[in-house]
């Protein structure tokens, strides 16, 4: 599986949207699921996928499906 499609998996399966639904306009409280309880889910799978440890500042910036792929840059993975 590739970064991207780990990436999506977990959006995928915290927040039960479909493929096609992950794009620049999946922000934060945009589906019901990504609410603060959601958030912190969807960045403890994240951190569990790719083996990191975020940084308090990066999860309350991380607003959104695209702010989140530069966060992980951070981290050394490219997705």
């Amino acid at each position: 599986m590739t970064n991207r499609e780990t990436y999506d998996k977990v959006f995928i399966d915290c927040f039960a949207v479909a493929q096609d639904q992950l794009n620049e306009k999946f922000v934060y409280q945009c589906v019901t699921a990504w609410d603060s309880v959601g958030h912190m889910g969807m960045i403890a799978a994240l951190e569990d996928a790719f083996g990191i440890m975020m940084e308090t500042e990066d999860i309350i910036e991380f607003g959104s499906y695209t702010i989140g792929i530069e966060k992980l840059k951070k981290y050394g993975v490219e997705v």
